[in-house]
């Protein structure tokens, strides 16, 4: 068996292991619908992925209102809109999304290396489990990190603080693999090797700009060997 380069490896998801934007816009738009407002584009959706629902939810008010995202923050609309969009996600969550190119096969051959795996997300439980279990992925992970799992959320690295603890992994024996600033931000964070895929959602904004460890084409690349001299 090969040398690891890692004892324990970190993944979000939307944008990561899952393409999760079509169905989000399908339940963005039936919630915008719901209320008389105008649609919003998947390219819109997709930038505005990251942070969590509420969040998702504050910058498509706040464009097709025209207002302010504090303004819609403060609002009693944010607080009505919220339950109808879960309503409506809920039957969406599943029903327009893919795993990205291997996957499935890489997560294997790293189990099978012993490298301890586990998802930190934004996402809520709810709609986490759901898209896990869609896709067949409970089975993959040792640990399970939603955005309502702890008090904070990414990039606050406690949902990579808990892991650490977890598996008694020290920071450098641990990579963070993403696609988004807030991935990298999370494990610059937290004191860890972050590497980010170029297909996700990173707000619109080149992955270059986020200054990763490492940019990789696909999942495949983390079955690659990494010389002793990129890890430190």
């Amino acid at each position: 068996m090969k040398q690891r380069a890692f004892d324990l490896i970190l993944f979000d998801l939307d944008g990561t292991l899952v393409e999760t934007a079509p169905e989000i816009v399908d339940a963005v738009n039936d919630t915008l619908g719901h209320f008389g407002m105008p649609r919003v584009k998947q390219q819109q959706v997709s930038d505005w992925i990251g942070h969590g629902t509420r969040e998702l939810l504050v910058q498509a008010l706040a464009q097709v209102t025209g207002t302010t995202a504090a303004q819609v923050r403060a609002s009693e609309l944010l607080a009505r809109i919220l339950p109808v969009y879960d309503s409506f996600y809920s039957r969406r969550c599943g029903t327009r999304s893919q795993l990205y190119p291997h996957v499935c096969e890489t997560l294997r051959a790293l189990r099978v290396e012993g490298v301890k795996l586990a998802l930190v997300t934004n996402k809520e439980s709810r709609y986490t489990r759901v898209v896990m279990d869609v896709h067949q992925l409970d089975e993959l992970f040792d640990a399970v990190v939603c955005g309502d799992t702890l008090a904070t959320k990414k990039p606050d690295p406690a949902g990579v603080a808990r892991c650490l603890a977890q598996f008694r992994v020290a920071p450098e024996r641990c990579l963070f693999v993403g696609d988004s600033s807030i991935d990298a931000a999370t494990a610059r964070n937290a004191g860890v090797a972050v590497w980010l895929l170029p297909h996700g959602y990173n707000m619109g904004q080149p992955i270059e700009s986020c200054s990763p460890d490492r940019i990789i084409a696909d999942f495949s690349w983390l079955l690659k060997p990494v010389r002793a001299e990129e890890l430190s």
